[in-house]
């Protein structure tokens, strides 16, 4: 009997079908993945180094998504904004993935060279190199809590019906406008990199001709959003996830 024309298991199958589990579950164990592969869940582990180096394959799935060419436009302050929306709309697709990827150390090529990629932007910006790690977990924390928002209800406030106790609450919930987690994401970026302007001072240089395109499901209005009131972006993941998820 001959080969089979095409592999029966590879680190791609793999990854894959870890990612579909956490889509459907928001979990996955390696019996699991070896079970919808058809295969022995030793057979799994001759292509990877235990759960850990399934959970790398995953994390290189979603972030495959992220356009890492944004970090080449010019001046900075839009090539950090364009990734910031780019990478949100790429953990926004698979939000199950962010608890599960932060407790794991990033050790995947491909994303390991994405941080290379936006350290040397922001060291040629002139931030200092003890301060780089820090803009980037503080990013990935907007980025990333707003990309668990995206995954929450549109309201995420239940209020007794004519409580007298919540009555300007129920005023600000009524004059939200739709697309609240849109909104309050692009809030915060503004105000982040206006902090950051005002540490390195305003960009220089000319200004990549191609407008960044903003992924599917990035979300990002044409102007600047107002501040609804009551409906800011979400200082800690929502439903207990960690609020800390630097490294995803």
């Amino acid at each position: 009997m001959g080969r089979p024309r095409t592999p029966l298991l590879d680190r791609e199958r793999i990854g894959a079908t870890a990612l579909e589990l956490i889509d459907e579950q928001g979990e996955f164990s390696v019996p699991q993945v070896a079970r919808r592969l058809g295969v022995q869940t030793g057979s799994v582990y001759h292509h990877v180094d235990g759960r850990a180096g399934v959970i790398e394959l995953v994390r290189e799935r979603v972030s495959a998504s992220i356009d890492t060419a944004t970090l080449d436009l010019r001046p900075w302050d839009r090539a950090l904004t364009a990734w910031a929306r780019s990478y949100r709309a790429a953990f926004a697709a698979h939000p199950h993935t962010i608890p599960l990827l932060m407790t794991s150390p990033v050790r995947a090529p491909k994303v390991l060279a994405q941080y290379e990629h936006a350290v040397r932007l922001l060291l040629e910006v002139g931030f200092p190199v003890a301060q780089v790690m820090t803009v980037i977990t503080a990013l990935e924390n907007l980025v990333l809590g707003s990309a668990l928002d995206l995954a929450a209800p549109e309201t995420m406030w239940e209020l007794p019906q004519d409580s007298p106790e919540t009555t300007k609450l129920a005023e600000a919930l009524a004059a939200t406008p739709p697309r609240r987690a849109d909104a309050a994401f692009e809030l915060a970026l503004e105000a982040f990199v206006a902090h950051c302007r005002s540490h390195v001072g305003p960009p220089s240089g000319p200004s990549t001709d191609s407008s960044p395109s903003v992924p599917s499901g990035a979300g990002a209005p044409t102007s600047s959003p107002s501040a609804p009131s009551g409906t800011g972006a979400p200082t800690s993941s929502p439903s207990g996830a960690p609020s800390s998820p630097s490294g995803v």
